[in-house]
């Protein structure tokens, strides 16, 4: 291999790194597979998911990151006010809400051909977290916030989730 090859696919595996991390999604392929032809340099080609568009799948992604983040600080909060808002059941599916949108979060950035099946389950699990924060909230405005957050992402995931059916 020369040493032209070997900087080639350096300098695309950091930038295609450094893209990822931004939540950019690129496909790399061959020059020689693509429609310029020829030559074997790689070059990054925008992907389009399934049925959805680029905009659309950056939106779930977003609302998925906001209730990750959502339900993590609610969980502190909640620790914090104790008696009910601090029960095992209550601080359990906060914790399975906020991992299940950072798991579809990984899922959507790579384009997984499992996507919609994670979709389907993270808009199950954001819709039931909603729906039990409702009698533990109160005036508290945290907890309502997360309430909020959870129904909007849950109906993103769905639309995620049943475009990749169609």
């Amino acid at each position: 291999m020369s040493s032209t090859n070997t900087i080639n696919r350096r300098t695309v595996l950091s930038v295609g790194t450094s893209l990822l991390a931004t939540g950019a999604s690129f496909l790399f392929v061959p020059k020689s597979d693509a429609a310029s032809g020829g030559g074997h340099d790689v070059h990054a080609v925008p992907m389009q998911g399934g049925h959805h568009t680029q905009d659309e799948m950056q939106a779930c992604i977003q609302l998925c990151r906001d209730c990750h983040a959502l339900c993590t600080q609610t969980i502190a909060h909640c620790l914090k006010l104790g008696g009910r808002h601090a029960s095992p059941d209550y601080i359990r599916l906060l914790t399975d809400c906020a991992q299940m949108c950072a798991t579809t979060i990984d899922y959507m950035l790579r384009e997984s051909a499992f996507h919609d099946r994670v979709c389907r389950l993270c808009a199950e699990l954001c819709r039931q977290c909603g729906k039990d924060c409702q009698p533990v909230a109160g005036d508290d405005q945290l907890i309502k916030q997360c309430i909020e957050l959870c129904r909007k992402c849950a109906e993103s995931c769905e639309r995620m989730a049943s475009k990749a059916a169609t």
